[in-house]
């Protein structure tokens, strides 16, 4: 069976599987983020307490993701899933149960945030690092990661929007029930896989010698360290535009959970959209400049977003914060992959997902203290001045790391592969 170029992972049976399942927990997934969102401002009117969960919810991924990615590298990166997939379920019943039984209550919300922090903590770097087993074929990598991040953007147009109706039509509670029930989904494919097993060489070394290992790699490493930090600055400074939405939609545009999840949607649009320019790639040349104008792209995005005082204009504009910043992601993950070595690959997804998650909610309670401050718009504004920064930041350094990865390509066959087609540069 041939698959066009833009979903060509989708050959490898065990990909396809987990595409599948994995779409309809993602929806689920973001059903619950609106619907949580919702409640707490719903319980509150508190813009700094959107932030605080949001900082709960994100926080254990920066203090865990290290330990975490050593563990990937050391144990099944599949029963990983199977576990962290599982708790995740639990983890949505109890909030539904919490809440349509009537209890709930913003402290209930902070735990089981940091509980599904944790969870994550786990389950990110080690589905991350589990793509390369599902892909038949390596030189599909980069397609399976685009894909993936479709998915994860196409849930996003239909979650929110699906969430917002649910919350006008019967409450916060449906929509966490609903999602704990998408979780069977990709359990079920994951049991359905067809695995080869993987034999990992025998460690004798402490756990502390592997995360300094890890540690020392991704820091001496340019071309890793660079990528890195654009990414955690653009998380840093851009992407709580997301925490402070609810209190946009209320408070600047004057609607409901409606509302929101139109917004989100139009995000989710335009990430989707990126999503797809990357799948449709021939290599992963050009990439690193690619990650510079979209991380520029996010950040003007962002400043003309936050001058929006009307529906119709942001839902103009919020396409545009979504491509940039589901480019900039999706971009850093394809580039650090292709380069990792593979028994460092758990490690260094580790400190991808720190970079892009867990530094989301320092972002997170400085976006909640500076809206309580100076108001959510002019809290985007700055986030988005930051990124056009940093994206001009990484433009700089480009000609320097191309020469660095140029031999990595040259001994992998990628950029010999590439010229074929006529693409000559390497980032």
């Amino acid at each position: 069976m041939t698959h066009p170029r833009i979903t060509r992972a989708l050959a490898s049976r065990n990909f396809r599987l987990f595409f599948g399942g994995q779409s309809v927990s993602l929806v689920g997934t973001w059903i619950t983020r609106i619907a949580t969102s919702w409640l707490v401002y719903r319980l509150t009117g508190s813009v700094l307490l959107l932030g605080v969960v949001g900082f709960c919810g994100q926080i254990p991924t920066l203090v865990l993701a290290p330990f975490a990615g050593v563990l990937v590298d050391r144990w099944n990166r599949h029963r990983i899933l199977v576990v962290t997939q599982a708790l995740s379920l639990l983890q949505s019943a109890a909030l539904a149960v919490l809440t349509l039984a009537g209890v709930i209550t913003v402290t209930h919300i902070l735990v089981l945030q940091v509980v599904q922090g944790i969870i994550n903590a786990f389950d990110t770097p080690a589905r991350q690092s589990f793509v390369v087993e599902m892909v038949e074929d390596r030189a599909d990598l980069p397609n399976a990661i685009a894909l993936n991040s479709s998915m994860v953007n196409a849930s996003r147009i239909l979650g929110p929007s699906i969430g917002g109706i649910i919350i006008g039509a019967v409450g916060e509670g449906w929509c966490f029930a609903i999602d704990a029930l998408s979780y069977v989904a990709v359990i079920g494919s994951l049991f359905a896989m067809r695995l080869t097993p993987r034999q990992r060489p025998p460690t004798t070394a402490r756990l502390r010698d592997d995360l300094v290992t890890g540690f020392r790699y991704v820091t001496s490493f340019v071309p890793v360290r660079s990528a890195l930090l654009l990414l955690s600055l653009v998380s840093v400074m851009g992407m709580p535009y997301t925490v402070l939405m609810p209190a946009i939609s209320a408070n600047v545009l004057h609607g409901g959970p409606h509302t929101l999840g139109f917004l989100m949607t139009a995000s989710g649009a335009g990430a989707l959209g990126g999503a797809l320019y990357l799948a449709s790639r021939r290599s992963v040349l050009g990439l690193g400049r690619a990650m510079a104008v979209a991380a520029t792209t996010f950040g003007i995005g962002l400043a003309a977003f936050s001058f929006s005082r009307t529906l119709w204009l942001s839902l103009l504009l919020l396409p545009i914060v979504g491509a940039g910043m589901m480019i900039t992601m999706a971009a850093t993950n394809t580039i650090i992959q292709t380069i990792v070595e593979e028994d460092l690959r758990g490690r260094v997804m580790a400190f991808y997902t720190m970079a892009f998650l867990g530094t989301a909610p320092i972002g997170s309670l400085i976006a909640g203290v500076a809206a309580d401050r100076i108001g959510p718009q002019r809290t985007v504004l700055l986030g988005g001045l930051a990124c056009i920064a940093a994206g001009m930041w990484f433009m700089y350094r480009l000609p320097m790391l191309r020469e660095i990865v140029r031999p990595i390509y040259v001994e992998r066959g990628i950029l010999a592969a590439a010229q074929l087609d006529g693409t000559t540069k390497t980032l």
